[in-house]
């Protein structure tokens, strides 16, 4: 029998064999809403950072469009609920086209608790050929617009 013992620590975003790409530099962000304490900015920066919020409860659509389109191999994502018990389900999409469709890559739903799980890590490997936008929808208690979506980290590669 092979065997291996693994760690159950968080998935580290910074030992990939992948070069994370510069969002600042390569793409403009269309964002639904964001408190002026938690801009989008936030959820690119490398090592710790507060991430974005949304400004008002509900459903949120944070859109990036690429200056030119990009092959994208792996998309990583962190979200972060320390307080809130809730369902969280996040929608994410790309489009090869400024005219679309866009296409759907994972829908997601995590269950935030304060007592036994308040962060969700997501890291996909994808083949997305001549990406021209990625698109995420989070709706973040399920259509009670009651929660602020927040999203602590994106990074793609």
């Amino acid at each position: 029998m092979r065997k291996q013992i693994i760690s159950a620590a968080e998935p580290n975003p910074t030992q990939t064999p992948e070069q994370w790409l510069n969002v600042e530099e390569i793409a403009r962000v269309e964002v639904s809403s964001e408190d002026p304490q938690s801009p989008i900015e936030s959820a690119f920066k490398r090592g710790e950072s507060i991430g974005w919020r949304a400004s008002q409860p509900g459903e949120q659509t944070i859109r990036l469009l690429f200056d030119e389109p990009k092959d994208l191999r792996r998309i990583w994502l962190r979200f972060s609920e320390p307080q809130a018990e809730r369902t969280q389900q996040f929608t994410l999409r790309w489009a090869d086209s400024q005219a679309g469709p866009f296409r759907e890559i994972v829908r997601q739903q995590w269950n935030f608790n304060p007592r036994s799980s308040t962060t969700e890590v997501e890291d996909y490997k994808v083949n997305l050929n001549h990406a021209v936008a990625l698109e995420l929808i989070i709706d973040p208690d399920l259509g009670k617009n009651q929660a602020f979506a927040a999203l602590a980290g994106w990074r793609i590669a």
